[in-house]
């Protein structure tokens, strides 16, 4: 036998490789509207499952060259905290993109978009605390 196959083999077939998993469950209605969403994964330092009103996964299709992307909410989701939401993914994703690509141009510019999103936001909840005064 060929000793540098054989010892390649033995020293991959020995590595451990480790498993990580994310689960989502979603409760629909009758219309497939969420209703509730639980999410665990084994990297998660909350112990249990837990309970969100959004997520957001967006996975890279390689091969087409686009994203796929699951958004679902709960139709009992406070529209402001929509709006927030939306705006800490893009501020997520800025940071991800400095550090996977070292773009900071681009990294940059998404920053700036979420300050103006950021900024009208509060506007509107300013907005809406004053007309729920009158």
């Amino acid at each position: 036998m060929f000793p540098n196959v054989s010892m390649w083999l033995q020293k991959h077939l020995t590595t451990t490789m480790r498993k990580s998993e994310i689960k989502f469950d979603v409760l629909l209605d009758e219309q497939s509207i969420p209703e509730q969403i639980h999410w665990t994964a084994t990297e998660n330092p909350n112990e249990g499952v837990e309970e969100t009103k959004a997520i957001y996964v967006g996975v890279w299709d390689h091969y087409h060259k686009g994203t796929l992307a699951l958004p679902l909410w709960t139709k009992d989701m406070d529209v402001m905290d929509m709006k927030r939401f939306a705006i800490e993914i893009v501020g997520s994703l800025s940071e991800t993109v400095v550090r996977a690509t070292g773009d900071g141009k681009m990294g940059s510019l998404m920053e700036e978009l979420c300050k103006t999103l950021t900024k009208n936001l509060q506007e509107e909840m300013k907005a809406a605390q004053q007309q729920q005064q009158q």
